[in-house]
């Protein structure tokens, strides 16, 4: 068995959005398909690894926010089992509410940024639970499922033995660098829930973590200890800013403010920290974490 790394090279960039290809007895599972905007490299990738898209049977996606399952309804119209979170499965048949939701955040750059989101059909979406497992070949491995909410309500963590795929619960880090974002948008961010699930992960002892937002962490339980941390610090700032009666503007450049301090002393340069808000940006993880903070007051 090996697992494959492809760098999607979201708007041109590299190192922003992983998709995972694991190999085992001749089968293909993909992890994450990325958006739809980079299925041309998600292929190119396949292809440069001698193998073809045809052989990808089984899809996993963590969640369905865009950057992780915007391309997974191609994959079911090409004739690949897809799965999923159960409040994930309804977004992939019919995508339309999710579409429009993004639409209106990203405007007249949605295309651009994301491409096409296609309905997959319902006969190739299977959910997954909380602790199923899934073949990754006949006589292979197993990938179990955990449900690791916090960053949205339909995450999914899979657990590949002691590897763990993440998705976005054990946030962004660049490679190479120290710094960790939190990856926060709106609207499920729920810090309780969050730090369960982190230390779901921290608990296992997992030797190795693939994040999503980039590519493989081999000091996971340092990793997740200070991800831990960030977490709490990034809401106690916010809900701060919310009690000190900030509007959302002042949030968000509060919020932007801090983290583009604490990147720094971490050794982050102005070009990695525009990749950082390329993929997770300041803006959009500080309305996610006030809209929880408004939440919680109301």
């Amino acid at each position: 068995m090996r697992v494959h790394t492809l760098d999607l090279h979201f708007q041109n960039t590299p190192g922003l959005i992983a998709a995972y290809v694991i190999e085992s007895e001749g089968s293909l599972t993909l992890i994450e398909t990325g958006p739809g905007s980079t299925l041309p490299a998600l292929l190119s990738g396949l292809r440069a690894l001698n193998f073809s898209e045809k052989q990808v049977r089984q899809v996993l996606v963590t969640h369905i926010h865009l950057d992780h399952a915007g391309a997974a309804g191609w994959w079911a119209q090409q004739g690949a089992q897809v799965y999923c979170h159960a409040n994930a499965a309804r977004h992939l048949v019919d995508p339309t509410k999710l579409i429009a939701s993004a639409r209106m955040v990203y405007q007249d750059q949605m295309d651009s940024l994301w491409g096409q989101m296609l309905p997959a059909p319902a006969e190739r979406v299977t959910i997954l639970q909380d602790g199923d497992r899934l073949s990754l070949s006949r006589s292979g491995p197993e990938i179990i499922a955990w449900d690791t909410p916090g960053h949205a309500r339909h995450h999914l963590a899979f657990v590949l033995g002691s590897a763990c795929f993440t998705g976005d619960v054990a946030g962004m880090r660049l490679q190479g660098t120290d710094y960790l974002s939190v990856t926060s948008a709106p609207p499920q961010f729920e810090p309780a829930a969050y730090l369960a699930s982190v230390d779901r992960l921290a608990v296992a002892g997992f030797e190795k973590l693939y994040l999503t937002h980039f590519g493989q962490v081999t000091d996971p339980a340092d990793h997740l200890r200070r991800y831990r941390a960030r977490i709490q610090d990034v809401h106690e700032a916010v809900r701060a800013d919310c009690t000190a009666g900030h509007d959302a503007e002042t949030i968000r450049a509060r919020h932007a403010q801090r983290e583009r301090a604490l990147a720094a002393s971490q050794g982050i340069s102005d070009t990695d920290w525009q990749r950082l808000e390329m993929s997770n940006g300041t803006h959009m993880c500080a309305d996610g974490i006030r809209l929880c903070v408004e939440k919680a007051r109301s």
